[in-house]
């Protein structure tokens, strides 16, 4: 089933030349690059760059800060906090590719001191106990059966009194979901929990549940300004 996960957001080709390529289209000098020139393509999560430093104003980072992203795709957030706090920040992901591309993005932004990336399964984190003083995952549970293990995970990873940050799509009330969705294109990839379940996992996991922030409205209103612009760039 990982194997369909990875598969399913692997894509084809050399991911870090087509976004290359992309970027020069756009007009963008390959030798001046700033994490910002990358954020509509490597901050793949609602609301992007703005959600990712909303979620680290919860994570009491400095400059001394050592920080695991789980499921840490192209490396957008692992780069904003690194550039923002001066701290360094591990990512793993399940998509081999995504953590080559990282990798590659990151040297061209001049963060390779400040973020590596490793290829792992979330439930099976390749760390000791008590390695990071924060965490967040953003956009990864609902691919994960094993929610249970995943947080049991992150709180082993933690060292006491260590912050995690999750920013996950959840199941509402609005009935079943319809295929294809952005992270499965047919239900056995697919693992929403409700808000309810989440809370219980976490708290089971051994975590203090200390703020809940539901982002629907403004998840909403993102995607609405998203498909606005999309419409009027393609008019003639």
């Amino acid at each position: 089933m990982m194997d369909a996960v990875a598969s399913h957001y692997a894509g084809g080709g050399d991911l870090s030349s087509a976004i290359a390529d992309s970027l020069r289209k756009a007009g963008k000098a390959m030798d001046r690059l700033t994490t910002a020139d990358l954020a509509t393509v490597d901050e793949f999560h609602i609301r992007g760059r703005k959600a990712t430093l909303e979620l680290a104003g919860h994570l009491n980072l400095d400059a001394s800060s050592r920080v695991l992203d789980i499921g840490s795709g192209l490396g957008g957030p692992a780069r904003t906090l690194a550039e923002t706090f001066d701290c360094h920040v591990t990512g793993i992901d399940l998509t081999r590719e995504f953590c080559e591309a990282a990798t590659t993005l990151s040297a061209w932004v001049g963060l390779s001191d400040r973020v590596d990336f490793r290829h792992g399964d979330a439930t099976r984190l390749p760390f000791d106990d008590a390695s990071f003083d924060a965490a967040m995952t953003l956009h990864v549970a609902m691919n994960i059966a094993a929610k249970d293990r995943m947080y049991a995970e992150a709180r082993r990873v933690l060292k006491p009194g260590g912050r995690f940050v999750v920013y996950d799509v959840l199941q509402g009330e609005g009935g079943e979901v319809l295929y294809p969705v952005p992270w499965a294109r047919e239900p056995s990839i697919s693992h929403l929990a409700t808000p309810a379940a989440m809370s219980s996992l976490l708290s089971d996991a051994g975590f203090r549940v200390a703020k809940v922030e539901d982002s629907t409205e403004q998840c909403q209103r993102w995607f609405e300004e998203m498909a606005a612009r999309m419409s009027e760039s393609h008019r003639p």
